[in-house]
């Protein structure tokens, strides 16, 4: 695939999507940039001008398939995407706990990436190239009580992102699945709870971009993190069960 120079990220008025937008701008890039804040994105989107970056916004949420369908199509016609990154995503932290807010979780995190990628592969796939990424979350590795409906949603991602890459691989399509751990956003500062091996979200967007251009699969840290992920899911059902109830 050739070098990527026209990227589409949602969720980019913040966190992990700000972060990857001001990392990846510079001249001769081209972003197309969604997310529901808009004087946030706006914000957003000078700062990436500032580095030399053309910059197309709109204020979009991502439960809105049809807009945001219409929206994907349109930037690919002005600049074909060659990567486009599903970011939004919301958790429960801080949040009364609801039916009804739950299913927002799922509604957010997993069928707005599936909002996100469906027109994305659908021009990709024409063209025999292209690349996507899934961010999900360390969440995804093991179901903790404190957020079970965040962990369900992001492990549906994780789920969907590996078993897509295999089955779009030989068109030409590069799929990713990106499972950050604690990382310094707007979404864990409500957190109320110790966040163990925290890093900013430059720092998360320097790993991604890294893992992107390698071609990986998946992209999961910090390791330290993933390493006790990687323990609790081999140790026996009810130790991994107690010592989760403490994380």
């Amino acid at each position: 695939m050739h070098k990527v120079k026209s990227i589409l990220i949602t969720g980019a008025s913040s966190g992990i999507g700000e972060a990857l937008a001001l990392a990846y701008a510079k001249p001769g890039i081209s972003l197309s940039l969604t997310g529901r804040n808009s004087e946030r994105l706006a914000k957003v989107a000078k700062a990436c001008e500032q580095y030399g970056a053309t910059v197309a916004t709109a204020n979009i949420d991502v439960k809105d398939a049809e807009k945001l369908r219409s929206w994907i199509l349109e930037r690919d016609e002005a600049v074909p995407l060659d990567l486009v990154i599903a970011n939004a995503g919301i958790s429960n932290a801080g949040q009364s706990r609801t039916e009804e807010f739950d299913r927002e979780i799922f509604n957010v995190n997993l069928f707005g990436v599936l909002n996100t990628i469906y027109p994305a592969l659908s021009v990709m796939q024409k063209r025999q190239e292209g690349q996507i990424a899934l961010i999900s979350s360390m969440a995804a590795m093991y179901g903790f009580p404190r957020a079970p409906e965040y962990c369900a949603s992001k492990a549906a991602v994780k789920s969907l992102g590996e078993s897509l890459r295999n089955k779009v691989k030989k068109q030409g399509i590069k799929v990713s699945v990106v499972c950050p751990g604690f990382i310094k956003t707007p979404l864990t500062d409500v957190n109320k709870y110790g966040m163990p091996f925290l890093i900013s979200a430059t720092k998360a967007a320097k790993i991604i971009i890294k893992g992107l251009e390698r071609n990986q699969g998946l992209i999961a840290f910090p390791w330290r993190m993933n390493s006790v992920l990687w323990l609790l899911r081999v140790l026996p059902h009810k130790l991994a069960q107690r010592i989760a109830a403490y994380i």
